[in-house]
């Protein structure tokens, strides 16, 4: 189960990497050198996600849900420097339960 949790906070990096990188593009129109990394980044997110030990993907996708909103949080403060609020911290706490719980019960 450690490296499938693994692999979902890398899968969660890198999608977060690539569609971020999109929006330094588009939104705050910075060098086109970012497509490039957004393009790479969202493959290697996909990628990954196949690499986990579950039979079905849309199980493994609603797992990763709940990673992604937590690692989304750890993105906002650690990269664009903002606060938690607590329904950040409530809403990203109900969604890493239900994760567990899938995770938890899929377990082979």
């Amino acid at each position: 189960m450690i490296f499938e949790i693994f692999i979902y906070i890398a899968a969660a990096f890198f999608e977060i990497l690539g569609c971020y990188s999109f929006w330094m593009f588009f939104k705050l129109q910075h060098n086109s050198l970012w497509l490039f990394v957004g393009i790479i980044s969202l493959a290697i997110f996909a990628y990954l996600l196949t690499k986990v030990n579950l039979e079905f993907a849309g199980r493994a996708y609603a797992i990763y849900g709940g990673i992604y909103i937590v690692s989304s949080l750890f993105w906002l403060y650690f990269v664009e420097k903002q606060s938690f609020n607590k329904w950040d911290i409530i809403g990203s706490a109900v969604c890493i339960l239900g994760a567990s719980i899938i995770l938890i019960g899929n377990q082979k």
